[in-house]
C-alpha cells in the first residue's frame, strides 16, 4: 500500500495549486451569488370541533375539546401547498412580476412567476406537528411578507371550502323549510273541506308533525348561518414571519470549507492514480 504521505510531499504542489484554485474560484461565486434571506411563518392546526356544526351545537357542551387540532389535520394544506392557486394569488396580490424580472402582469407573466416563488417556498409539517411556511427572497422584508401571505392564503382557502359546504347546506334546508311550510298551508287549508272528527284529528296530527319539522329545519338553518358568520379558524398562526437579520443563502464559510476538502480529497485521489500509474510504466 502506497504511503500518502510520500505522495502527498510528491504531488504537493499539484494538490495545493487545485485546493488554491478551488478556493479562489469558490469564493468569488460565493461573493457573486445574490443573498437571499429566510423567514418562517408558523401556525397550528386548529381544531375539527370548531368547524363541526354537530360539534359546535352538540347537547354534549360540558366536554371539553381543545382548541389545538390534530398533526394528521395538516396534511390536508400540506397538499393545498402544492398547488400552483397559492402562489398565483401571492404575484397578483404583491404585484411582483417585474420583481423577478418578467416585465407586465399578464397571465404568462403571473404563471412564471408563481414557478419561481414556489421554488423559493417551502411548506412542510414540522416534527412538532406545527405547520411551518419557509420563504427565500433577495428582499429581507418581501420574504417575510412572501411567508405571511402565503399562510394567510392556506388559510383563506379552506374557509372558503367550509364556508361553501355550509353555504350549500342551509340553501337545501331553506328550500325543504319552505317546502313543508307550504305543505302546513296545504294541510290547513283542507280542513275547511274535511268533516268528521277522524278526519280533523288526521289533520291536526299531520299539522303537528309538518310544525316539528319546520321548527327542527329553522334550528338547523340558524345554526348553519352562524357557522357561515364565524368563519372558524383552520390554523391558528402562533408566530408570523419576521424580517431576518442575517442571510441564509450562501453560507460562505461553509461552501468554502466543502469545496476545500473535496477539492484535497480529489487532489489526492487524483495524484494517487497518476503515482500509480507512473509506478506501473516504471
Amino acid at each position: 500500500m502506497p504511503d500518502l504521505f510520500d505522495i502527498m510531499w510528491r504531488w504537493r504542489k499539484q494538490i495545493l495549486l487545485l485546493v488554491f484554485t478551488t478556493l479562489v474560484v469558490t469564493t468569488v461565486i460565493v461573493l457573486l451569488i445574490p443573498k437571499r434571506y429566510l423567514s418562517v411563518a408558523t401556525a397550528l392546526p386548529a381544531s375539527s370541533y370548531a368547524t363541526d356544526k354537530t360539534s359546535v351545537f352538540s347537547q354534549n357542551l360540558q366536554t371539553l375539546y381543545s382548541s389545538i387540532g390534530l398533526p394528521d389535520d395538516l396534511d390536508k394544506i400540506v397538499g393545498t401547498a402544492h398547488l400552483d392557486t397559492v402562489y398565483r394569488s401571492v404575484i397578483v396580490q404583491l404585484d411582483l412580476t417585474d420583481h423577478f424580472g418578467l416585465g407586465k402582469t399578464d397571465a404568462n407573466a403571473v404563471s412564471k412567476a408563481a414557478l419561481i416563488l414556489q421554488k423559493h417556498t417551502t411548506v412542510i409539517k414540522s416534527d412538532y406537528g406545527e405547520l411551518k411556511v419557509k420563504a427565500w427572497d433577495v428582499d429581507r422584508d418581501l420574504a417575510a411578507n412572501l411567508a405571511n401571505k402565503i399562510m394567510e392564503k392556506l388559510q383563506q382557502i379552506h374557509q372558503d371550502v367550509q364556508t361553501g359546504n355550509n353555504t350549500m347546506m342551509l340553501s337545501k334546508i331553506t328550500e325543504e323549510c319552505e317546502k313543508k311550510k307550504a305543505e302546513f298551508r296545504t294541510w290547513t287549508d283542507s280542513v275547511a273541506h274535511t268533516s268528521g272528527t277522524f278526519n280533523n284529528d288526521l289533520v291536526d296530527i299531520k299539522k303537528s308533525s309538518l310544525v316539528q319539522q319546520i321548527q327542527d329545519y329553522e334550528k338547523l338553518a340558524n345554526q348553519y348561518k352562524l357557522m357561515i358568520d364565524a368563519k372558524p379558524q383552520v390554523l391558528i398562526v402562533i408566530e408570523r414571519a419576521t424580517p431576518a437579520v442575517e442571510a441564509d443563502q450562501p453560507k460562505p464559510v461553509q461552501a468554502i470549507t466543502g469545496a476545500v476538502i473535496l477539492s484535497l480529497l480529489f487532489g489526492l485521489l487524483t495524484a494517487l492514480i497518476l503515482d500509480r500509474g507512473k509506478s506501473t510504466k516504471d
